[in-house]
């Protein structure tokens, strides 16, 4: 499996404490977020199984969803409900590098 797979998947063991918290102060956000970050890892999985000019699709879709999750980490933030998401953020970065390399 790819590596931007298993990044994915450590992006959402990042998220999950964030996502538990959310939940008390903002049920929607908390969702988009859970939403967000399987989509991504949905999305790598599917591309790496596809061929000729298909995978690159799925691997936009995903690139496309790991900015989402960074908007939501953005806007807990600017709530002042997440203090600090570095963890996540760090991994979002790597993630969108591979993605970039991916789809270019």
């Amino acid at each position: 499996m790819l590596v931007a797979y298993e990044v994915s998947l450590d992006l959402i063991r990042s998220v999950r404490p964030i996502v538990e918290m959310l939940t008390a102060r903002d049920k929607a956000l908390a969702d988009q977020l859970q939403r967000a970050a399987t989509s991504v890892c949905l999305n790598v999985a599917e591309g790496s199984r596809r061929s000729k000019g298909d995978p690159r699709r799925f691997y936009s879709y995903a690139s496309g969803s790991a900015m989402e999750v960074k908007a939501a980490l953005d806007a807990a933030h600017a709530w002042g409900w997440v203090e600090t998401a570095e963890a996540p953020l760090h991994l979002l970065d790597r993630l969108l590098g591979l993605l970039w390399g991916l789809t270019h």
